[in-house]
């Protein structure tokens, strides 16, 4: 699994640099996630969210994805999932 995550990050990475308006679609998609993560107080912060997209977008089941998140904040409540909502910059 996560040789397969790496291998998909490794080819979309050179796309985005070729192609400045997949790059800024996908910058934009982030920044509406994150926006709603706020909103939702999920605590998520962008690079964690962006590895949730890329999960989702290699077709991974919505609702064992969820349950990971949920177990791992459990696990270790100090982890890269940040207990206050971050403040956006727009």
């Amino acid at each position: 699994m996560e040789l397969h995550f790496l291998r998909s990050i490794s080819q979309t990475i050179p796309l985005l640099k070729r192609d400045p308006e997949a790059a800024r679609t996908a910058r934009d998609s982030l920044d509406l996630v994150f926006h709603m993560s706020n909103i939702l107080e999920t605590g998520l912060d962008r690079h964690t969210l962006s590895i949730l997209i890329a999960f989702c977008e290699m077709g991974l089941n919505l609702e064992l994805l969820a349950a990971v998140v949920k177990e791992l904040r459990r696990e270790s409540p100090t982890s890269s999932f940040s207990t206050e909502p971050v403040a956006l910059s727009r």
